[in-house]
């Protein structure tokens, strides 16, 4: 009996490739699971929800629409709510919104300095660093120095705008499009957009035409 239990654990260990935190989170959801207070294939939809209907997808398509019709950035630009919505993106977290656009002057940068608020209909849930108060202190104090952490590093010419989100709005990066992008049609131009650019620590993809 002991040498099968011991086995077991063996396989276990070499087979678990979950962190801590995942590894405490699937027990849980296991134990609640087997006394029937959780349904899986509802947790299995929450997350669908979040990672491929509400969540940086989105974001991107803005932008991406953005790039490729100068009416949809104006109308953007004028009333991110209203714009937003008109593609469909709409719902807590992003109730009243403002896009910020990046131009070869001026970067944007995105923070919550109180809490974590943060445009989940376009971003879907924040990333873990985007609540942590060394983020949410520093973006306002040394955004340079916190840009060049996530390996962006921008010319001292440029200008940088930090934009602080509250519960009565939340801001959206439109960041440049990139060079080389300009045969590329609004889902493949999507393709180019990360979560990180529509935030502002990041940058778009390199851009290139089709095969």
């Amino acid at each position: 009996m002991t040498s099968h239990s011991h086995d077991n654990h063996d396989d276990d260990h070499h087979d678990n490739h979950f962190s801590d935190m995942q590894a405490r989170v699937k027990a849980l959801e296991t134990v609640l699971t087997q006394k029937g207070l959780i349904d899986p294939a509802a947790i299995d939809a929450i997350v669908e929800t979040y990672e491929t209907k509400v969540g940086p997808r989105n974001g991107a398509r803005v932008v991406a629409k953005a790039w490729s019709e100068p009416d949809f950035a104006d109308w953007l630009s004028r009333d991110a709510t209203a714009a937003i919505a008109s593609l469909g993106y709409t719902g807590r977290q992003g109730e009243h919104m403002r896009a910020v656009f990046n131009t070869p002057e001026t970067h944007n940068l995105v923070v919550c300095t109180l809490c974590s608020c943060y445009p989940w209909a376009v971003l879907g849930l924040p990333p873990v660093w985007y609540k942590a108060p060394p983020y949410r202190s520093r973006a306002v104090i040394d955004p340079r120095g916190v840009l060049e952490e996530f390996g962006l590093t921008l010319p001292d010419t440029k200008k940088i705008r930090v934009w602080d989100s509250t519960a009565e709005l939340r801001y959206i990066v439109i960041p440049e499009r990139p060079v080389g992008s300009e045969g590329l049609d609004q889902e493949a131009l999507a393709d180019l957009v990360t979560r990180d650019s529509m935030i502002g620590t990041g940058l778009v993809k390199p851009g290139g035409e089709r095969p």
